[in-house]
């Protein structure tokens, strides 16, 4: 029994690292004359979601768990969870956590960010 238990509790520390691994540093991006680079323009889609910034939080919060792809990984397949949800469902699900899930990967405007391009995807 004991084995059992270690080893369950060994299997959640893997997954819960697996979902932690991908922390982006905090460093500017550097232009080619040394001056951190102005913000990119907003790459906004017909519903006024700036996909490229929903994109960049995805790959710092949810990639190293759901894949590059959203095909799934350690965590399930995204690629088409706006059928299965709403989106605030998504964002209840982004902020609570759910099943091996950890709550808040993402906050605030990042996790609404995240809810409305996911809510997308159909």
């Amino acid at each position: 029994m004991r084995k059992l238990l270690l080893g369950a509790i060994c299997g959640i520390g893997l997954m819960l690292t697996a979902c932690g691994s991908s922390q982006e540093s905090d460093e500017s991006a550097q232009s080619s004359d040394g001056n951190a680079s102005e913000e990119v323009a907003d790459s906004g889609n017909s519903d006024g979601i700036n996909t490229q910034a929903a994109e960049e939080e995805y790959k710092k919060s949810c990639q190293s768990c759901h894949g590059a792809d959203l095909s799934g990984a350690v965590g399930p397949d995204l690629t088409e969870v706006g059928s299965k949800y709403s989106e605030e469902e998504i964002l209840e699900i982004i902020e609570k956590g759910k099943g091996g899930m950890p709550p808040g990967r993402a906050a605030g405007e990042d996790a609404a960010l995240l809810a409305a391009w996911l809510a997308e995807k159909e």
